[in-house]
């Protein structure tokens, strides 16, 4: 998918799998819920890209993967990982 403006139902499913991944339910994705998410969307995913792919996502670098960071790495790339 490229970048493009999504429907309403789009976000809200995109937003549904943000908020499953996220574990705790604080409104982010640390990097242990990050490996989670990867296990089921990308099993294959070799362990030296966890953490790289993770610093990649998380553009502010406060150790925290937030919705919009999600967002933008769903539309781009997540299948790359």
């Amino acid at each position: 998918m490229s970048k493009e403006i999504l429907t309403e139902q789009q976000l809200a499913e995109i937003k549904s799998e943000f908020e499953f991944f996220d574990r705790d339910g604080n409104g982010q994705i640390d990097i242990a819920e990050f490996i989670e998410l990867l296990t089921v969307l990308a099993p294959k995913t070799k362990a030296n890209h966890v953490d790289e792919g993770f610093k990649l996502i998380d553009k502010n670098n406060d150790g925290f993967i937030d919705f919009a960071e999600f967002l933008e790495w769903w539309q781009q790339c997540w299948w790359e990982y």
